[in-house]
């Protein structure tokens, strides 16, 4: 069968019928659901209460083997009439708002405003009413449903909780698929994940008095010239590959030679050889600033030195688009109306693409917009967040092969 026959044939079914109908009759409790949640803080690294009261809203859906895991993320398992595997639908815990932020939300007709409500908050109440209308509708699937909030997909984070999933985690020898609900729109269907490397490149010299030891190295100087090297390095057409030096900092006075400056990159590509290239490339031209600097002026109390620290390492991946995962998302999108676009971008799907496992991001439903700033919002009028709810949980269902019979 197709995979445009099997949405079809699931979505004129009673039992996912009466599934869409149970989201429609409790959309105020997803709507409350989202706001608990989202007033609760999580900033990175700092999940913990969050965590906690998703821990709670899993056990009380008395899904089984509810649990904790090191590194902090939660988890519990809707059993299906397989053998075991699992298919993983996830949604990620942190937020990118440091803590102190005020996260209240703010209601404007259908808008609710607060940082963090939409990415990735929204996903985690939206999953836990697919539970509800599974259940309810009386809906079961061929494989496990592994219901996941993770920490540490933003930002620093460096999917930390994903990467622990499946490096470590008890469970990772036990996936078959792999879907995280992230960002409203249903009809971003990300299939590929952007790897990122990123260092953080501290350059060391003597110091001095900016005028009286005047001709010794500089290390503001090296950092220059790393810079622009990087500027120059190419990046070449139709693999999104990027160059960025997004942070400087370092020196003590403006009258003195620095005795170290500092500088973070984000190199990215949706090529993993295009981006071992770029990195490659970068590296060297790091030795060969503090070369140049060294050659170019005094060491006589000390030379130029580097000290690099990676403080990123996203891999990138894909699903291919011809995978059975991808058709089934694609019609599920296009069953309920939306123009369905296969995207690149670095979210929780990029480690289990990394490691051949079939995986995509798929939406919450509705719309939203501002993500990352503090005037982040999402809009959950019933009509079109329950119309995108229903093609994201048609497409859970027919990956983790739902029994119609």
């Amino acid at each position: 069968m197709t995979a445009d026959a099997a949405i079809a044939r699931l979505v004129a079914h009673p039992r996912f019928r009466a599934a869409v109908a149970t989201l429609a009759r409790e959309h105020d409790r997803t709507v409350a659901d989202i706001v608990t949640l989202t007033e609760i803080p999580a900033p990175p690294f700092g999940e913990a209460a969050r965590a906690a009261a998703y821990l709670g809203m899993l056990r009380a859906h008395g899904l089984e083997e509810v649990e904790q895991d090191a590194v902090g993320n939660v988890m519990g398992r809707r059993r299906g009439t397989g053998n075991g595997r699992a298919v993983v639908v996830a949604a990620h815990l942190d937020t990118v708002f440091p803590a102190g932020t005020d996260v209240r939300v703010r209601r404007e007709g259908t808008r609710l405003f607060a940082p963090g409500v939409g990415d990735d908050t929204r996903s985690l109440a939206v999953n836990l009413a697919f539970l509800r209308a599974m259940d309810a509708a009386g809906l079961r699937t061929r494989a496990d449903l592994l219901l996941l909030g993770d920490v540490g997909e933003e930002g620093a984070g460096d999917l930390r909780g994903v990467r622990h999933f499946f490096t470590e985690g008890r469970h990772r020898g036990q996936v078959d698929a792999f879907l995280t609900v992230d960002s409203p729109e249903v009809d971003r269907i990300v299939i590929g994940g952007i790897g990122s490397k990123r260092w953080r490149v501290a350059f060391r010299g003597p110091g001095g008095h900016s005028f009286g030891a005047f001709g010794l190295v500089n290390p503001s100087y090296a950092l220059a010239r790393a810079a622009l090297a990087l500027a120059a390095l190419p990046a070449p057409a139709g693999s999104q590959t990027t160059h960025c030096v997004s942070r400087i900092g370092g020196g003590t006075s403006v009258n003195a030679i620095p005795d170290e400056v500092w500088m973070e990159v984000d190199l990215r590509s949706r090529s993993a050889e295009a981006l071992a290239r770029l990195e490659a490339g970068f590296l060297d031209s790091l030795q060969a600033a503090v070369a140049a600097e060294n050659a170019a002026r005094s060491t006589r109390e000390g030379g130029i030195t580097l000290a690099l620290t990676p403080i990123g390492d996203r891999p990138a991946g894909e699903t291919p688009p011809d995978a059975p995962i991808v058709r089934l998302a694609t019609a599920a999108v296009a069953a309920q109306g939306f123009v369905p676009r296969h995207e690149y971008s670095s979210t929780d799907a990029n480690i289990p693409m990394s490691l051949g496992i079939p995986a995509i991001k798929i939406g919450s439903g509705g719309r939203g917009g501002r993500a990352h700033s503090l005037e982040e919002w999402i809009d959950v009028e019933p009509g079109e967040s329950l119309r995108g709810m229903a093609a994201s949980l048609a497409t859970i269902l027919a990956v983790a092969g739902v029994e119609l019979e």
